[in-house]
């Protein structure tokens, strides 16, 4: 009778939507209420020192950490504490938008640290941002260009959605530097150097279904080498430290026990090779001296895959009953999720690239269990086979290069997980 009436009171939780959620800028990745933005104004007064086209320091100061040119003399930054409330929109208990003391409305909202626009939809939804890393000549760029190009053209579709550039200016360079010149020319892209420091480009993975909020998608072509250089790092670090998820880049190449395999197996027609001298875990090193370091217990728990680059490579390594890779490995076969993550494709190829690092590169994968508290493993082939002095041969055709972010999406509850068996 007790436990009949101790199970009336206790009910499942109702998750409530909060009023507002914190904005987490997708600039310099600073993180604070809706209440605290700023406004740029849509005009300007030549008479009004307050409103005169003028330079923006912090805005100035941000685009130098990316070898941009100042943004020259632009509109006013207002702040909505000088605006009587009366003169304040609100949508969804969010600040959008005020009218200034000349008559004249604005809603664009600037980020109150960098002065970058921020998206229309912050503050009105999570602030889930996914970022990329891994050591240099990993493929982190090449990776992003062939993940973005299959989320517009296939994944997007397979879960009711679409990804879509924040802005026209991002949409253009990424066709433009990253886009054509893969897909279209079958050219590889230019090692990025340390020295560039490109602003990032951000996307917005939008549902179909207004019950789930957009997914912002943060990618810094960051040069590898930047990412064990503390220096270099703290740039970065926020954009880390504040993602919701991250995807690991981790090249097979840069693996020193089977690095000589490979080269054996490909022979003559190598093709571009990673250098020696990187090594995964000297990334993480860096992670754990830059954030992971300062967190409770020395640990993370951002949902974190670690992806195997350039797994079309792993075919050198494959025999029956192999040491290292079967004939008949998952790595080789593509898989496309729709709808759901297939539980039953995700275990089979997580259990054996966790089984393959394990052998290829234990102090790796201890330091990965060590730091990261909530992690899969999966294999992505961006292009489909080895580039040779820069270009590529034949069709390009990505394998497993968006299951990784498929199973993102199922850890931030975005999508369900089904067992196919």
């Amino acid at each position: 009778m007790l436990k009949a009436l101790r199970g009336l009171f206790q009910r499942t939780p109702v998750k409530v939507k909060p009023p507002f959620y914190d904005i987490v800028c997708p600039y310099c990745f600073s993180k604070f209420q809706p209440e605290d933005v700023l406004f740029r104004a849509t005009h300007d007064k030549e008479g009004d020192p307050e409103y005169r086209l003028q330079e923006d320091e912090e805005l100035d100061r941000y685009r130098a950490k990316f070898n941009l040119d100042s943004a020259g003399d632009i509109e006013a930054v207002i702040s909505p504490a000088s605006v009587p409330e009366e003169n304040r929109t609100y949508v969804d208990h969010v600040l959008v938008g005020i009218i200034d003391k000349h008559g004249e409305s604005t809603r664009k909202r600037i980020c109150p640290r960098c002065h970058n626009e921020l998206p229309i939809s912050a503050g009105k939804v999570p602030s889930n941002i996914i970022s990329i890393i891994g050591a240099t000549s990993v493929g982190k760029s090449v990776y992003m260009t062939s993940l973005i190009h299959t989320l517009q053209q296939v994944t997007a579709a397979n879960f009711g959605a679409a990804c879509i550039p924040m802005n026209a200016d991002i949409s253009r360079r990424f066709r433009t530097y990253y886009e054509e010149p893969i897909f279209e020319q079958g050219r590889m892209l230019g090692a990025t150097q340390k020295i560039e420091k490109m602003e990032p480009f951000i996307f917005n993975f939008v549902f179909k279904d207004e019950n789930l909020p957009p997914l912002t998608l943060v990618f810094f072509d960051v040069a590898g080498e930047g990412m064990t250089d503390r220096n270099y790092l703290d740039i970065y670090a926020a954009h880390i430290q504040n993602s919701s998820g991250i995807l690991f880049m981790v090249d097979p190449l840069q693996i020193r026990t089977i690095r000589d395999r490979l080269l054996i197996g490909l022979g003559e027609g190598s093709g571009d090779l990673a250098s020696r001298h990187a090594e995964p875990r000297d990334v993480i090193i860096t992670l754990f001296e830059n954030f992971i370091g300062h967190n409770e217990k020395s640990k993370t728990d951002i949902p974190t895959a670690i992806v195997l680059t350039k797994s079309d490579m792993l075919q050198h390594l494959k025999e029956e009953h192999g040491a290292y890779i079967d004939t008949n490995s998952n790595v080789f076969r593509n898989v496309v999720h729709a709808e759901h993550l297939d539980l039953t494709e995700f275990s089979n190829i997580d259990g054996e690239i966790r089984r393959f690092l394990e052998k290829v590169d234990r102090p790796f994968k201890d330091a990965v269990d060590v730091y990261f508290t909530n992690t899969a493993y999966f294999a992505v082939s961006a292009l489909g086979s080895n580039p040779v002095n820069k270009q590529i041969e034949g069709v390009v055709s990505p394998v497993r290069v968006d299951e990784p972010f498929v199973w993102l999406l199922h850890k931030l509850d975005y999508i369900e997980g089904r067992d196919s068996r």
